[in-house]
């Protein structure tokens, strides 16, 4: 893995969270980002600095994606941010509709 401020404990959590909780936004950002607008399944395999990894289903075939951050990552609180950063730029990419309270204008 590329170098990371996380220790194996901490990536494993954040990717266990993407992934049990929030499967369908992983897609999203695969699909827009990641360069796999195809991917029928997406998940997050790990984390560092400067980037996501992940697993993306296409055409049956699991493709490895690496969708670089906005930002070096030096501690976890920033990962949420960067991440929900990315589903909301996924988004728009992807010309779907705005969600919750960025729906109402907040």
């Amino acid at each position: 893995m590329p170098d990371t401020p996380f220790t194996a404990e901490v990536v494993s959590a954040i990717t266990a969270h993407m992934n049990d909780d929030h499967a369908y936004e992983t897609l999203v950002i695969c699909r827009a980002l990641g360069g796999v607008p195809d991917a029928s399944a997406a998940r997050m395999t790990g984390v560092d600095k400067g980037g996501g990894d992940y697993t993306a289903l296409v055409g049956g075939a699991e493709a490895a994606v690496r969708i670089p951050l906005s930002q070096e990552l030096t501690e976890r609180s920033q990962v949420r941010r960067e991440v929900v950063r990315m589903y909301r730029e996924a988004r728009e990419r992807l010309g779907l509709p705005p969600v919750g309270a960025e729906a109402e204008g907040h």
